[in-house]
């Protein structure tokens, strides 16, 4: 049995399920501290509070060492929480289990993965796992697997800057791929209303077309595959770099 110091965050609150899953899976391999946000602060993105301090508070979660609720972002979680020393340095950051998958150019809205972005910063290793559908129940495969791929990560080497993204399909995989990102492409449109007093407010409504191309994170769970996706915050496009040298970029 291994023994590490787990860190679990999440960006739909301290009280979503997927958080008492994964503490019930993960303290069969170490001790287990969960700093999270009071409240669900999905599609945060990389958001981190600098205008108001940060206030905490201990919460009771069965089977977990210890608890603090953040009233703040997913990313102020995880920097408070280390940074702070709110709790000992843990070996490895998960964050999850999302209610809702979390694929292609959903990473640049996700408080999720931005959690786990923000662990990969930190220079530690880091995991985002989320679920494909909104199921309220049965998060215990994805919670196992997440134990089961957090005790492969203590005896391999990955660059500090690389975290690992985990959709867990809606049915039992029949198999894991590891992937690459693909493309949700969203047609979004706002509904303009009023509110009793006449004034007008709006709703964003949308669309999704997503990527078929196979072993894509996409793909993979479409086609009821488990997809875990080794991703990396430098955004730099390489394949770019030497074309738009020979630009006549210069000072005006």
């Amino acid at each position: 049995m291994l023994f590490m110091h787990v860190l679990i965050t999440n960006d739909d609150g301290i009280s979503a399920p997927g958080i008492t899953a994964l503490g019930q899976a993960l303290r069969k391999i170490g001790k287990v501290s969960v700093v999270a946000p009071d409240r669900e602060q999905s599609a945060t993105g990389h958001a981190i509070t600098i205008h108001r301090p940060l206030r905490t508070r201990r919460v009771v979660i069965d089977g977990i060492d210890q608890a603090l609720a953040v009233d703040g972002t997913p990313a102020d979680c995880v920097k408070l929480a280390i940074l702070a020393e709110l709790i000992a340095k843990p070996d490895i950051v998960i964050s999850g289990i999302n209610r809702g998958a979390n694929l292609g150019t959903d990473l640049l809205y996700s408080g999720t993965v931005s959690a786990a972005i923000e662990a990969a910063m930190l220079g530690l290793p880091a995991i985002a796992i989320s679920l494909a559908d909104f199921r309220t129940i049965d998060y215990e495969g994805a919670a196992e697997f997440a134990c089961h791929l957090a005790s492969i990560w203590s005896t391999h080497n990955l660059p500090p800057d690389t975290l690992l993204n985990v959709n867990w399909p809606k049915n039992p995989p029949s198999k894991v791929l590891v992937t690459t990102l693909g493309s949700r492409r969203y047609t979004n449109h706002f509904d303009k209303r009023q509110d009793p007093n006449g004034r007008d407010y709006y709703w964003m409504c949308n669309s999704v077309e997503t990527d078929t191309t196979p072993h894509t994170d996409v793909w993979a769970i479409d086609q009821g595959f488990a997809s875990v996706t080794p991703i990396h915050f430098d955004l730099t496009n390489y394949r770019l770099v030497s074309q738009v040298s020979t630009w006549p970029i210069s000072l005006p």
